[in-house]
């Protein structure tokens, strides 16, 4: 066994290997850039190297520096995580002429797999199901819009090196196929440094459906099967396994064309084989991960393997102990991807410092995987996820039941980020229902995510929640030393909360002991049960007999309150007061309509207008590059030009105004 690893990627998954390798007993290595200087997975190895900048192509994309790192520091492996170098050939070879093993595949595999062109052919000749589509190089945007009318709209247009949902686009018409393969291009030679794209058929009604796969070489098992169907822009957002749709019959089918293009290639670690599943368990290649995937999790905590222990044991040359027989699927796990970004501003990137995190206890139910830490920054440069959030039960309800609740718990504040969006999501009828398609965010959120697509609850547990904490700060306030003898101050029982817009008397009274209150709404009890103390972030206990968790911010006079993804504004008043709050004039915001502004930090990468031109709602204004995603911003009316604020390779700060209109 290794006795010492370096880890050449950052984030979650480089803590992820961390952890692993300290179970086993192997020293690591971190590798950073100047921005992760202070990062956890650089906290937690037993020793890190600097590689460069911030840019990923001056410091985690470096083979040289890597390699070299390996040889200053001992390294007898690396683990490339995902993303990166994960599925580099060129990495795995300079290992290779250095003595130093790769924890993953060997390089023709990575090749083969790793060129979607190449190994759609390479699947069709072992035998696997492939969608129809063209994959040979497409040489300009014509010949691009003439192959998608050939195979008929809609179709796919797709890196051909890309990953994580880069360099991919969707076009319904010749309009979209053109500006498709423009864009698609752009993004693969920024991200992946290679242009190629192809194009294939657009499945409707399409699931996402993954088969993990573990190889030594010469055994090769299929881990049952992850639904991944829940994406947006092509990034997965929710994950679980097992798939609620899969029967037993087509996990089988799947499994065996899974392992059979593994051994096609020669295998050996862990991988993925990703396939697009239709209306009637119809399913097609998509593509091979030679790599650990993102939501790896889920399928650990229903199989009980490490994969990533698998994944250093073969590479230092051990053989699989287990046989196909031996993979049981058992309980339902689900995983949430947190991402720092707004889901109210159309999911822009947010970066900044986390100026309060705290994640969910880890149980046997819950487990977080994370890079970030209580004070530490979101940066820029790299992808936007936080964490990613897995649970664990029985059954596929029981699992949603500790996610919504894990959803609840999990307190970040400093940076945008998508949990209301991802609580959302959890109360989906349809959701629940497991009516599942990669066109699931799209159909449920056709306007995008707003406030309205919030799960409706009994505004009365805020306003309950509110009276409470108000009481004990006046419970505190009545104790506090310097009163004269025999003149306590009276506490107040009637007040007025005021959630949002409405009001609503309450009286609220201590019942039995410390911990217990007796809560009047409207005429209505609620009783209400807590031990939460002055600072804690968490109200924890129960509403009216019911759990709930409920984050509090304080505000002014007032608290902000979270809960099942909502936020509300609770503002407790006596009743005198709340009349002279109703007649209080409201601050109307700023008229912003005449600008186009940055909705994020980022590089300006171009301007489509000029100061003068007419343009019409829904045109190009301008195309944002953040963490490594290009945003393209549309005009939302028809307007004229008057001003441009900002030129092409401008740094922008969020809010920072681009163009100017008459």
């Amino acid at each position: 066994m290794f006795k010492k690893i370096l880890i050449a990627n950052r984030g979650e998954i480089a803590c992820r290997v961390i952890k692993t390798a300290k179970k086993m007993g192997i020293a690591t290595v971190a590798v950073y850039s100047e921005a992760d200087r202070d990062a956890l997975h650089v906290q937690m190895a037993d020793e890190g190297v600097l590689l460069g900048p911030p840019p990923s192509n001056q410091s985690y994309l470096l083979i040289d520096k890597i390699v070299q790192a390996c040889v200053d520091t001992g390294a007898e492996a690396v683990h490339p995580g995902y993303g990166f170098l994960s599925e580099n050939q060129a990495f795995q070879k300079a290992l290779a002429e250095k003595g130093i093993a790769f924890i993953g595949p060997d390089a023709w595999a990575i090749s083969a797999m790793g060129d979607k062109i190449e190994s759609k052919k390479l699947a069709k000749e072992a035998g696997v199901n492939t969608v129809p589509g063209y994959m040979g190089v497409i040489k300009d945007t014509e010949e691009a819009v003439k192959i998608a009318e050939e195979i008929g709209f809609p179709v796919m247009i797709k890196a051909s090196a890309g990953g994580g949902g880069k360099g991919m686009r969707l076009a319904w018409n010749v309009k979209e196929a053109r500006e498709g393969f423009e864009s698609a291009t752009n993004e693969a030679r920024s991200s992946f440094g290679d242009d190629r794209v192809f194009i294939e058929k657009f499945i409707e009604q399409p699931r996402h459906i993954e088969i993990q796969v573990l190889s030594d070489g010469e055994t090769c098992l299929y881990v049952g099967e992850r639904e991944c169907s829940i994406q947006r822009r092509h990034q997965k957002v929710i994950e679980e396994a097992p798939s609620p749709f899969i029967d037993e019959a087509t996990r089988k089918a799947m499994g065996e064309q899974a392992v059979a293009l593994s051994k096609a290639v020669d295998y050996k670690s862990a991988g993925t084989v990703e396939f697009i599943v239709d209306a009637n368990r119809n399913f097609y290649f998509l593509e091979m991960n030679t790599r650990l995937q993102v939501e790896h999790p889920v399928t650990e905590l229903v199989t009980g393997l490490d994969l990533v222990e698998w994944m250093i044991r073969i590479a230092a040359g051990e053989k699989l102990t287990l046989t196909q027989d031996d993979i049981k699927l058992t309980g339902w796990a689900m995983e949430s991807r947190i991402y720092a970004e707004d889901p109210y501003r159309n999911f822009l990137p947010s970066t900044g410092r986390l100026v309060y995190y705290r994640p969910p206890k880890e149980s046997d139910t819950v487990r977080v995987d994370t890079g970030v830490y209580d004070g530490g920054e979101i940066s820029m440069f790299y992808d936007p996820m936080v964490a990613k959030l897995i649970t664990y039960g029985a059954d596929r309800n029981a699992a949603i039941t500790e996610m919504r609740k894990a959803l609840d718990e999990f307190y970040i504040r400093g940076i945008s980020h998508n949990i209301p969006f991802l609580a959302s999501l959890m109360s989906k009828q349809r959701f629940v229902d497991g009516n599942l398609t990669t066109n699931f965010i799209a159909e449920e959120y056709a306007d995008g995510f707003s406030a309205d697509d919030l799960p409706a609850e009994d505004p009365s547990v805020l306003v309950a929640v509110a009276a409470v904490i108000n009481r004990l700060y006046a419970d505190r306030a009545a104790s506090v030393s310097g009163q004269l003898p025999g003149h306590e101050m009276h506490i107040r029982t009637d007040w007025v909360v005021r959630l949002n817009d409405d009001y609503h008397p309450v009286r609220v009274e201590r019942a039995g002991n410390g911990e217990h209150y007796a809560v009047e709404i409207e005429g209505e009890s609620y009783p209400v049960m807590t031990d939460w103390t002055f600072g804690e972030p968490l109200f924890v206990g129960t509403v009216k007999g019911k759990e709930v968790t409920v984050q509090v911010d304080g505000l002014g006079i007032g608290y902000r309150l979270f809960n099942n993804g909502a936020q509300a504004l609770a503002t407790v008043y006596t009743p005198r007061g709340a009349e002279l709050a109703k007649v209080m004039p409201k601050k109307e915001p700023p008229d912003l309509s005449k600008f186009l502004l940055s909705p994020m930090p980022g590089l300006l990468v171009s301007v489509a207008v000029s100061e003068g031109q007419e343009v019409k709602s829904g045109e190009t204004l301008a195309v944002v590059e953040a963490m490594k995603m290009e945003n393209v911003l549309k005009a939302e009316m028809d307007g004229t030009v008057k001003k441009i604020h900002a030129a092409p390779g401008a740094s922008l700060s969020v809010d920072e105004i681009i163009i100017e209109f008459e």
